[in-house]
């Protein structure tokens, strides 16, 4: 046997020249991450034209009227408990003022430029998609009769999602700086008012949910699976949406001040 820089090998094999990969050179470009941003700018453009002004102020916005989360209302028609499904997911899009949107796109771009190159792009579009529906069922849970807008339920998936690939590669949660964002975050959610910690709850539960199951589907070789469960979980997430929504009409009353999924970095 022969001590190479890598440990034991036998002769013929230290003869071979070893190709040396570092992580640097194994990163791809974020391409969904650039595109999840993008498309929320575009959206928070479109709300500012329909007349979201830049400091808050989200009076008499179509944009952000119809597409907020909201379970029901005494309005008619009103709500997700009334067919307008959409507002699950069109919710994790809008923002009600320039400071939110920007908070959360730069949380987006620390989060994605790190998850996205690791997971691949499939597979991080999957976890934010789980995120958002499993944020907006939290929402609902805590605030069914509140208008919530925000991409931060989706954002702190991400943030669990981190923490899982973290610690199976077995780094120190605290010491990545994901472990204080996290903290940091979750006391904001409960201590500020105007925040949907329900949404941020369900969506730090969703995104970890999501990356657990595709962390085991990597293990026992069995990914196309794991994918399956991941869809899963998405659907009970919109079928645990609906049916909130649906018996929040017992209580119903008119739509609350504007709800925020906004984590401060």
């Amino acid at each position: 046997m022969t001590t190479t820089q890598v440990g034991m090998r036998c002769p013929e094999c230290a003869r071979e020249r070893t190709q040396v990969r570092r992580m640097r050179d194994m990163t791809t470009v974020p391409h969904v991450t650039y595109a999840l941003i993008a498309i929320n700018v575009i959206v928070f453009i479109a709300e500012v034209s329909g007349g979201v002004s830049f400091s808050g102020g989200a009076s008499g916005s179509t944009v952000l009227n119809e597409g907020a989360l909201l379970g029901s209302s005494s309005l008619p028609g009103q709500g997700v408990a009334h067919g307008q499904w959409w507002r699950l997911i069109t919710s994790g899009f809008l923002h009600e003022n320039l400071l939110h949107i920007g908070f959360n796109m730069w949380v987006l771009y620390y989060l994605g430029s790190l998850l996205e190159p690791a997971l691949g792009h499939v597979r991080f579009a999957l976890i934010y998609a789980v995120s958002l529906l499993t944020g907006s069922l939290g929402a609902l849970l805590v605030s069914p009769h509140s208008l919530t807008v925000g991409a931060s339920g989706a954002v702190f998936g991400l943030m669990g999602a981190a923490a899982v690939e973290l610690r199976a590669r077995q780094i120190p949660l605290m010491q990545s700086g994901v472990g204080g964002l996290i903290l940091i975050n979750l006391i904001i959610s409960f201590t500020l008012p105007g925040i949907s910690w329900g949404g941020h709850i369900g969506g730090l539960i969703g995104g970890a949910l999501a990356a657990a199951v595709i962390r085991l589907g990597d293990r026992y070789r069995s990914q196309a699976l794991a994918l399956a469960v991941c869809v899963v979980i998405a659907g009970a997430a919109v079928a645990g949406s609906l049916a909130t929504a649906k018996s929040s009409e017992v209580e119903s009353a008119g739509p609350a001040p504007l709800g925020v999924l906004s984590p401060e970095p």
